[in-house]
């Protein structure tokens, strides 16, 4: 995600990092490239294209972006829900640490090691569910937070976040058993279990459910058909400068309509995704100084104004 300022308006022009034209631009050079030679055939064979009325490109042009607007507000939506999702997932496991330091009683050394593999499987999970929504392998960082006795049946699990809330929900179970905690505080410690159980359930629906394809079809050929009819009918009234206002007008369209291609998914690696790695060590840095641990490891900073 990009984090640095906004440039000043003579800079505006040349930032790259974080700009979808790098992801468009051999669209536009082919937009502005066939503008040029129906400017050129124009120029030296005048009247071989029809002058044409321009109010059927207006009109198609303001359905276009309607429909590109709509588009780009329902990815946006699944981008900021997933935010949400996020957010919530720090006020549960920030919450869990500090009721399980409230809660249990922490002279017993049983209930000392009983807390901290409970937060520890939280840490596990937020990685867990990290690598689950990107598609990587998550062993590198969990397994360090996880008992050796778990491992082989981790390692089997299809879904490593669900197996840890298990996991967590068991050690619940034996903290309510062994009266570790309360009833009421064993209560209050499952509903930020199943609150977390809901935060991987909604990131797995973003996940798992696009946008109907359909749709998309309709808009990407609807811009290509627009961007490409487009020269034959301004240049008639416009001329040399055609080549000009058609890249601009492609760099708009085509621009929205990668755009809301990479805000649809909001769990990758791009620079307009969501910051998943910053999100899950500033987690994991938070937990770990509520266990009262002295080696943190290095927070996430920005790398050239990006951060992931």
């Amino acid at each position: 995600m990009i984090v640095r300022s906004k440039p000043n308006p003579f800079r505006l022009f040349f930032t790259l990092r974080g700009s979808i034209i790098q992801k468009i631009y051999k669209q536009i050079l082919f937009v502005a490239l066939l503008s040029a030679v129906v400017a050129a055939v124009q120029y030296y064979r005048p009247g071989f294209f029809p002058s044409y009325v321009t109010t059927p490109f207006a009109l198609l042009g303001i359905a276009l972006s309607l429909f590109l607007g709509f588009r780009n507000n329902a990815s946006y939506d699944r981008w900021w829900e997933a935010r949400q999702q996020w957010g919530q997932l720090v006020v549960d496991t920030r919450s869990l640490a500090r009721q399980m330091n409230a809660f249990m009683d922490l002279e017993s050394e049983v209930n000392l090691l009983t807390r901290r593999r409970f937060v520890l499987l939280v840490i596990a999970f937020v990685h867990a569910l990290r690598h689950k929504l990107r598609c990587t392998d998550a062993w590198d960082d969990i397994a360090g937070y996880v008992d050796a006795e778990h491992y082989a049946a981790l390692a089997e699990a299809d879904n490593k976040p669900e197996f840890l809330l298990r996991l967590m929900g068991e050690k619940l179970g034996y903290c309510r058993r062994e009266q570790l905690l309360s009833d009421f505080f064993a209560q209050s410690v499952d509903e930020r279990l199943t609150s977390m159980t809901s935060v991987l359930a909604a990131c797995e629906r973003i996940q798992n459910t696009p946008l109907p394809f359909a749709y998309m079809l309709l808009v990407h050929r609807t811009t290509y058909l627009y961007c490409l009819m487009l020269p034959f009918g301004l240049v008639a009234s416009l001329g040399a400068v055609t080549p000009l206002v058609c890249a601009v007008i492609a760099y708009a369209f085509f621009g929205l309509d990668a755009l809301s291609e990479e805000l649809e998914e909001p769990f990758g690696l791009s620079t307009n995704d969501l910051p998943l790695m910053a999100m899950s060590r500033a987690i994991e840095i938070s937990l770990l100084r509520a266990l009262e641990e002295t080696e943190l490891p290095p927070a996430i900073t920005p790398q050239g104004g990006c951060l992931q």
